[in-house]
């Protein structure tokens, strides 16, 4: 039972530290990007991406870990649902973790480098759009613990 109850807790805080995450790149997107944003957005998205592998861990663990057991997820349509809209959010977030890191060392070659407000805009488009998907998880997350399997 105490293995369960981490497991969910530490599962859990991971949710909210990508939450936090990505809600810092988004307002950071929103204003001017100067070599400082540059900077915090290169540090936010390499936590968010760690944030995301343990919490990926983390899952995998609850399934053979966790009190509900495998059998309860692999027929749960919610949770298939819920891990669909994670690899979602994995792929879009490949982007932006691209031009994060095209930026940072276009920066490094020119100190008065400033990324195209087209690119902003495309990453800043995405970065929201996982929000929404991370919303959907916590809806999938809420009907998978009530409703189980149909």
């Amino acid at each position: 039972m105490l293995t369960d109850l981490l497991l969910a807790a530490f599962h859990h805080l991971l949710v909210f530290a990508m939450i936090s995450m990505l809600v810092a790149e988004s307002v950071l997107l929103r204003g001017p990007i100067d070599a400082a944003a540059l900077k915090r957005l290169a540090g936010l998205d390499a936590g968010y991406g760690m944030s995301a592998m343990l919490l990926l861990a983390v899952g995998i663990a609850r399934l053979f870990y966790g009190v509900k057991g495998l059998d309860f997820y692999q027929h749960n349509p919610w949770f298939h649902a819920k891990f669909g809209a994670f690899v979602a959010i994995a792929l879009l977030s490949i982007l932006p973790t691209v031009r994060f890191l095209r930026w940072r060392k276009a920066l490094k070659h020119d100190p008065a480098f400033l990324p195209p407000a087209p690119q902003v805009r495309i990453v800043r488009v995405l970065i929201r759009f996982e929000l929404i998907l991370i919303a959907v998880i916590l809806i999938c997350a809420a009907a998978m613990a009530r409703y189980g399997g149909f």
